[in-house]
This record gives structure tokens, C-alpha cells and sequence, in this order.
């Protein structure tokens, strides 16, 4: 692996399983992670929207068939406020004090945060890891974070995904052995 990759982002068709396999590698791997995760909300089988929920279970609805909004994607209106009032300060947080960084996901409702947008470019940039996932949408911001010297996109599918969070763990557990001496264990009480 590249020395200087310190950014793990997973890509793929929505609903392949990239944020089940961050979840699965944060129950496993011994470390004080922060940031958040996203998940569907669904009435029976359908999709209604999607809910953020930081890593110390802060949780909200970010977007939703019903939500009123000036920000779309497709159906949902998307409550921009969600991702100042807890995305950001999760991720600074995590800069602060955790030892890897989960963003899930850098994609085209959470991009629609300027203040967003500007702290995922300080935690690519901050010496701790970030595991994370990210849309393949063709967008300024999206083809800067791909295109960093830093940044290795792993594309997740039907083929991989479920070898992926085994692989993901190893991947992660080498990382924090050659880079993070210095890091926290977990705390066992921490609930993801």
C-alpha cells in the first residue's frame, strides 16, 4: 500500500452494503472512532430517506419524501440543517479527539453543506485515517476528494462485498500498527 494513503473511501451502487461493512469493521477494530454513519428510512419496502446518525448516537433525519426543502436529490428534500448541526461537529470532533475518522457518506446531499465540504477537506488532510464512503457522481468537489494523493477509492459489488469488511478490518488494523502508536483503545462501553 501507498505510504502516503491515509483516507479510505468505499464506492458503489446504493444499497451494495458500503455502510454495513463500516458498521462491521467498527464493531470488530479496537479504536476510539468518530464521525457518522448514514441509514435508509423505510416504510416496509419502500425507501422514504435516509438518516444520520453520529458515532455517540446523535440521530436525525437528513432526508426525506416529505421534507419541504430548497435541496433536492430526486425525491427527497434534504435538511441541510442536519449536516451542520451534527455531521460537522461530529467529523470536528473527531479531529479533535478521536483516533479514525468515519465519514459515510460524500455524496450529493451532504455536499450541499459548504461548512461540510470544508471540514471533510481538513480531515483528508489531518494525520489521522478516515474510513468512509463516497458517490462516483462527476462534481468539483467529489473529483477533488478521488483525486488526492491520500485518498484510495475502493469500489465495493456484488463480486467483493462480502469478503469487503474482513478486508476493510486487516486493511485498517495494519494502518493503525504502522501509523498510530499513540492511539486510544476503545471504550467498551461505546455503542455503534
Amino acid at each position: 500500500m501507498n505510504s502516503k494513503i491515509t483516507n479510505f473511501l468505499l464506492t458503489g451502487d446504493p444499497g451494495i452494503g458500503k455502510t454495513t461493512i463500516i458498521k462491521d469493521v467498527l464493531e470488530n477494530l479496537n479504536i476510539d472512532a468518530r464521525g457518522f454513519v448514514t441509514a435508509e428510512i423505510r416504510s416496509g419496502k419502500t425507501r422514504k430517506g435516509f438518516q444520520l446518525i453520529t458515532l455517540d448516537n446523535k440521530q436525525a433525519a437528513l432526508a426525506h419524501v416529505s421534507k419541504k426543502s430548497t435541496y433536492k436529490v430526486n425525491n427527497y428534500g434534504v435538511d441541510i440543517d442536519v449536516m451542520t448541526q451534527l455531521a460537522v461537529p461530529s467529523l470536528h470532533d473527531a479531529l479533535a479527539s478521536g483516533d479514525l475518522i468515519v465519514i459515510d457518506e460524500i455524496g450529493k446531499m451532504e455536499c450541499f453543506s459548504k461548512e461540510f465540504r470544508d471540514t471533510v477537506v481538513r480531515c483528508l488532510e489531518s494525520p489521522k485515517p478516515v474510513l468512509g464512503t463516497i458517490q462516483t457522481f462527476a462534481s468539483p468537489f467529489i473529483n477533488l476528494v478521488t483525486n488526492r494523493d491520500d485518498v484510495i477509492v475502493i469500489p465495493v459489488d456484488l463480486s467483493n462485498r462480502e469478503s469487503m469488511a474482513e478486508n476493510i478490518y486487516m486493511l485498517m488494523t495494519e494502518f493503525v500498527q504502522n501509523h498510530s502508536s499513540g492511539a486510544k483503545k476503545r471504550k467498551p462501553s461505546r455503542r455503534r
